[in-house]
C-alpha cells in the first residue's frame, strides 16, 4: 500500500526543486523558469495601439498634416525628420511646424482616448 500510494506521487513536481544548473552552477527551479517576466499581453497591447494610431494618422484627411506626422515621426518607412527639415521643405517657419503637430498631436490623442472608451464601454 505505502509503494502505491509513493508511486502517484512520484510525478508530483515541486516548484522549489532544482531541474538544472545556469551556466555559473547556480541551481535552477521550475519557479525560476515559469517566473520569467511575461511581456506577451503588453506586447500584443502595444502592437493594437501601434496600429491602431497608425491608421488614426493615415486617416487625417487634411494631407499636409497627415505627410507632417508622417514625416516628423518617420512613419510608413521614412526617416524621422525634425522640425526644421519639415519647415525647409514646406517654407513655412519651425514654430509654425511645431504649432501644427502640437494640434494634430491633441486631435490624435482625443481620438485613441475616445476609441479605447469605446472599446472598453460594453
Amino acid at each position: 500500500m505505502y509503494f502505491r500510494n509513493q508511486k502517484k506521487t512520484a510525478l508530483d513536481v515541486s516548484f522549489d526543486e532544482p531541474i538544472e544548473t545556469d551556466s555559473e552552477g547556480n541551481p535552477l527551479t521550475l519557479i525560476d523558469i515559469i517566473a520569467k517576466d511575461d511581456t506577451i499581453v503588453d506586447d500584443i497591447q502595444q502592437e493594437t495601439n501601434i496600429d491602431m494610431m497608425l491608421r488614426f494618422v493615415n486617416e487625417i484627411k487634411n494631407d499636409r498634416e497627415r505627410e507632417l506626422i508622417i514625416l516628423r515621426y518617420g512613419l510608413n518607412g521614412n526617416e524621422p525628420k525634425t522640425q526644421n527639415e519639415i519647415a525647409k521643405m514646406y517654407g513655412i517657419s519651425r514654430s509654425y511646424v511645431s504649432r501644427l503637430e502640437t494640434k494634430i498631436l491633441k486631435k490624435l490623442k482625443k481620438r485613441f482616448e475616445h476609441e479605447a472608451d469605446t472599446k472598453h464601454s460594453y
